[in-house]
C-alpha cells in the first residue's frame, strides 16, 4: 500500500475515533508489532493477493494418453 493512501486511512481514522481508542489502537499494534502479543488474524499476504494462483495445482482424472491422437483429415 502507498504511503498516500496509508496517511489518508490515519486521517480517516483520526476523523471517526475519538483520541482514546485511537491510543488503544496505537497500543494494541505496538504490542503486536514488538511481539508481545499474538496477531489476532493472520496478517495479509501481499505476494498471495498478486499471485493468487501460485501452486494451485489439480491432477486430471482422466488417464493418461496410450497412443498417440490421431490426425483430422480435411475434407
Amino acid at each position: 500500500m502507498p504511503m498516500d493512501q496509508l496517511s489518508r486511512f490515519v486521517v480517516w481514522l483520526c476523523s471517526k475515533f475519538p483520541r482514546e481508542h485511537l491510543e488503544f489502537i496505537n497500543k494494541e499494534l505496538s504490542d503486536i508489532l514488538q511481539g508481545r502479543k499474538e496477531f489476532p488474524v493472520n496478517p495479509k499476504d501481499a505476494f498471495r493477493e498478486k499471485h493468487p494462483n501460485y501452486r494451485n495445482f489439480t491432477v486430471d482424472p482422466s488417464a493418461p494418453l496410450t497412443q498417440p491422437a490421431k490426425k483430422k483429415n480435411k475434407t
